[in-house]
C-alpha cells in the first residue's frame, strides 16, 4: 500500500481530496511504480473517458502490481478502444427515461434524481460512462421543475439520489433538496447511490449526516464497494458514523474480471462488509456498456459463483445476481447454480 501521503490524506476536507484527484495517467504510473510502456493506452482510453482517482483511494492500492483489483478498475487500457458487438453508449437505454433534466423515471414508484454530474473516480466499467450529464445540470427553476414533477406523481413512493455520484453535491445543496422532498406527502423513503465514501470515507461528516438526517425519511444508503481491499479503516469509521445516525446500508457491486471473479475475492467481500454492519444487496452482471467489454464474466461462470457463495455463507451476507436490461419493469434476477 502507497503510506507517503496518508498524513495528509486523513487532514484533508473532502472537498479538497476531490479537487486533488489524479487524473493524468502518467502520475498515476508514476505514483504506483508502473511499467511506462502502459502511458501510450492509457493516454488514449483516457482521452475517451477521463481518468479520475482521489488520494485516499489511491492509498489502498499495492505499488508496482499492474493487477491490483482496485487499480484495474480504474486504469484506463487500450482494451476500452476496441470495438465489440453489443457494445453501446447507452446500454440501459436510460436517455429514453430522461423524463426531463434531472430525473431518469425507469421504474414504478420510484425514479432517479441526478443530484450530481461529477463522480469521485472514473471507474472503468461504468454504465453511464457517456451519460449526457451536461444536459442534467439543473437550474433552480429547473429543480423547481423536477419536484413539480414528483409532486405530481402520486405512484411514487421513493425517491434514489443518483449521478454521477450524488454525494459530490454539497451539503446546503442536499438538505435543501431533502426537506424539500420530505415535504411531499407521498414520498415514504429516501435512497443515496453512492461510491463516494468508498473512495473518500472523509466525505462521511456531521454535515451531510445532517443533511441527509433531518426529516422524516427514513434513509437507505447503498454503497458501491467491489473488493474487500477497499474497506479500509477509514471507511469502517465513516461506515459506523452512518449506521449510528440510523441508516439502513446496503451494497452493491458489479462483477469483473480480474478484479472479484473468484470465490475467495466474493466470500471476502461479503464477510468484510458484515463485519461492518453493511449487507450485500445485488452483484450486478456486467452492463454491456462500449469501453468495458474486457471486464465481461460469463453469466454461467457468475451463477455457479454465486451458488457456491450459498454453500458458504448465511443467505444474508450472499448478493442477489441481477441484470438491467433496458425496458424492463425492474431488474432480472438470474438463476444461481446450487453446489450439491
Amino acid at each position: 500500500m502507497i503510506h507517503g501521503s496518508l498524513a495528509s490524506v486523513e487532514s484533508d476536507s473532502w472537498q479538497s481530496l476531490l479537487a486533488s484527484s489524479i487524473t493524468d495517467p502518467r502520475t498515476l504510473l508514476e505514483r504506483l511504480n508502473l511499467d511506462p510502456a502502459l502511458l501510450g493506452p492509457a493516454m488514449l482510453a483516457s482521452a475517451d473517458f477521463a481518468l479520475r482517482v482521489p488520494e485516499p483511494y489511491l492509498a489502498r492500492m499495492q505499488p508496482g502490481d499492474v493487477h491490483d483489483p482496485l487499480l484495474r478498475q480504474v486504469l484506463p487500457v487500450g482494451e476500452e478502444l476496441l470495438a465489440q458487438p453489443g457494445y453501446q453508449l447507452d446500454p440501459l437505454g436510460e436517455q429514453q427515461t430522461n423524463a426531463r433534466p434531472g430525473i431518469i423515471h425507469k421504474y414504478h414508484g420510484r425514479l432517479l434524481l441526478i443530484v450530481s454530474g461529477g463522480c469521485a473516480i472514473n471507474c472503468r466499467y461504468c454504465f453511464r460512462r457517456h451519460f449526457p450529464y451536461e444536459d442534467n445540470n439543473l437550474s433552480t427553476a429547473e429543480w423547481q421543475q423536477a419536484l413539480d414533477y414528483i409532486r405530481s406523481d402520486t405512484s411514487l413512493s421513493e425517491v434514489i439520489y443518483s449521478g454521477g455520484d450524488p454525494l459530490a453535491a454539497n451539503d446546503r445543496r442536499l438538505a435543501w433538496l431533502t426537506r424539500e422532498i420530505a415535504d411531499i406527502k407521498h414520498i415514504r423513503r429516501l435512497r443515496i447511490h453512492t461510491r463516494l465514501p468508498v473512495v473518500i470515507p472523509q466525505r462521511v461528516t456531521g454535515g451531510l449526516i445532517d443533511a441527509l438526517c433531518a426529516t422524516r425519511l427514513p434513509v437507505t444508503m447503498v454503497l458501491h464497494c467491489n473488493h474487500a481491499n477497499e474497506i479500509d479503516q477509514h471507511l469502517g469509521a465513516a461506515i459506523q458514523r452512518l449506521r449510528a445516525a440510523g441508516m439502513t446500508l446496503l451494497n452493491q457491486s458489479v462483477l469483473l474480471k480480474g478484479v472479484n471473479d473468484q470465490l475467495q475475492q466474493q466470500l471476502e467481500l461479503s464477510e468484510k462488509l458484515g463485519d461492518h454492519g453493511v449487507l450485500p444487496y445485488y452483484l450486478h452482471v456486467l452492463d454491456h456498456v462500449k469501453g468495458a467489454q474486457h471486464f465481461h464474466v460469463d453469466d454461467q461462470q457468475a451463477q455457479r459463483l454465486v451458488g457456491q457463495m450459498l454453500s458458504k455463507l448465511p443467505g444474508f451476507l450472499v448478493p442477489r445476481l441481477v441484470r438491467e436490461t433496458a425496458g424492463c419493469a425492474g431488474k432480472s434476477p438470474l438463476p444461481v447454480e446450487l453446489i450439491e
